[in-house]
């Protein structure tokens, strides 16, 4: 065989070589894809994945099922999931709480906060509202935090337990305001919620509860958010109030695990940002309290997540909360 005749196959199949992955990643997603939240159905971060799931399984042309494993604030749905392999067919819906609370709360979780995620998008965050029965006698939030400050510890909070956003919120309010309050924590937002509605505790500091809002049950006295939120353009922000930087918000957002292929990540990144921008989706969003955006590149993603389990450790550290 001449060198020419020997080199040309090689050469071929040398070709062939490279063009496989790229192809088998063009190729994606030609299955199903998980999206695992590890919450309990019907909570906030559960509508947001089915809204978001929804219409990016539309656009990737695979359906995207929806997988709840709740448990132990989190933990237990995503320490499955960082067992998951690193292919992008299975997805996480990651919280503050799951990926930069939980880290400073527990002794153990399962997994680590900072390593074991490749940040795929940011959907948004729900700030805290603050919000008393309808029967109360606060019809502002300085009225609220007067009395707080002439009556110490007579004012009491309900929270989803100890270490939830509720209660960080409220343990920024308490040293924003300089006031005391009484902590009420209950096994989870919507017992809090139903409490608050039958005027057995005294207020909230919720993102779950708009639609009690909405419908007149409950009354928003400040958000904590630095701007107006567009389903209670009435409800003035915390600076607006006087005190200047009371802001608590949840936050929402898709990772795969980490190792994924980045190509992969980038392309989840682009249809997410995409969906985002939708008017028929961000009105879905909006409506449940959510400020979208903004709208990051992955490794933006990935420094702003490691800020805010710096940050949030110091939350956690001013509010006393722990859970082993």
């Amino acid at each position: 065989m001449s060198v020419k005749r020997f080199i040309a196959p090689l050469f071929a199949a040398g070709a062939l070589a490279v063009a496989m992955p790229a192809c088998a990643q063009a190729q994606y997603p030609d299955r199903p894809i998980r999206l695992v939240v590890p919450w309990a159905p019907g909570g906030a971060t559960d509508v947001i994945a089915r809204i978001v799931g929804k219409r990016l399984g539309e656009q990737l042309g695979q359906p995207i099922v929806v997988e709840n494993k709740g448990g132990a604030g989190g933990n237990i749905g995503t320490a499955a999931f960082v067992r998951e392999k690193a292919d992008g067919y299975a997805l996480l819906m990651t919280t503050s709480s799951t990926n930069a609370i939980n880290t400073h709360l527990y002794s153990q979780t399962g997994y680590d906060a900072a390593k074991d995620f490749a940040h795929v998008a940011f959907v948004g965050s729900i700030p805290n509202v603050l919000e008393v029965p309808a029967k109360s006698p606060f019809k502002t939030a300085r009225e609220l935090l007067d009395y707080a400050r002439a009556n110490p510890g007579k004012l009491d909070y309900g929270t989803a337990g100890v270490g939830s956003s509720q209660h960080l919120a409220a343990a920024q309010l308490v040293h924003s305001a300089g006031i005391e309050i009484t902590h009420i924590p209950y096994k989870g937002s919507g017992l809090a919620v139903a409490d608050l509605l039958g005027e057995k505790i005294d207020f909230m500091l919720d993102t779950g509860s708009l639609s009690q809002v909405k419908g007149g049950a409950l009354r928003a006295l400040a958000v904590a958010s630095g701007e107006r939120l567009s389903v209670l353009p009435d409800v003035p922000t915390f600076d607006e109030v006087g005190l200047k930087g009371m802001h608590a918000a949840a936050w929402y957002g898709l990772a795969a695990r980490a190792g994924t292929p980045p190509e992969i990540v980038a392309r989840l990144n682009k249809e997410v940002n995409a969906i985002l921008q939708e008017p028929a989706i961000r009105k879905q969003l909006e409506e449940m309290g959510v400020q979208v955006g903004p709208l990051r590149d992955p490794a933006a993603l990935d420094a702003f997540v490691l800020k805010e389990i710096e940050r949030f450790k110091a939350l956690v550290e001013m509010s006393g909360a722990r859970l082993d």
